[in-house]
């Protein structure tokens, strides 16, 4: 018996060329999304520094101090999705800073946003890898 239909399927260079484009495809996207996601992990660190300083302006508004009767000390500890350390620092009984710095991947990855800072004056920055400011991409609604 013989068929007088077409072969149906695909030979291997089809193949192979849709390989090549879904490659070329994923070699382009995978870097993209790794930034949004780096980007969207950036609200751990400043859910987590806000956090810390609203604790401590209670306390202070309760004691006129940082020093004594606060839930929070100074030291580091992890912010809530353990992306980033948080890092306290009371130097006396009027000031602090807060940093927030990055604790495992993909956040260790992030070279625009290195290092967040939080001090007592409410002011607010973020250092990229190089070690200069971004705050506003940093901080800032993107």
């Amino acid at each position: 018996m013989r068929r007088n239909s077409p072969v149906a399927g695909f030979t291997l260079i089809e193949l192979m060329v849709v390989v090549a484009i879904v490659g070329i495809l994923a070699a382009i996207a995978y870097p993209s999304y790794m930034a949004y996601i780096r980007q969207a992990n950036r609200s751990d660190a400043t859910k987590a520094l806000q956090l810390t300083a609203q604790s401590l302006q209670r306390c202070y508004s309760q004691n006129f101090t940082y020093l004594a009767g606060c839930n929070v000390v100074a030291g580091s500890t992890p912010s809530p999705n353990n992306y980033y350390t948080i890092k306290v620092v009371i130097p006396d009984a009027q000031d602090y800073t807060l940093t927030a710095t990055p604790a495992k991947a993909p956040q260790t990855g992030d070279t625009q946003c290195m290092t967040f800072t939080l001090v007592s004056t409410g002011v607010q920055t973020a250092l990229n890898s190089g070690n200069t400011l971004n705050t506003q991409t940093c901080w800032g609604s993107n």
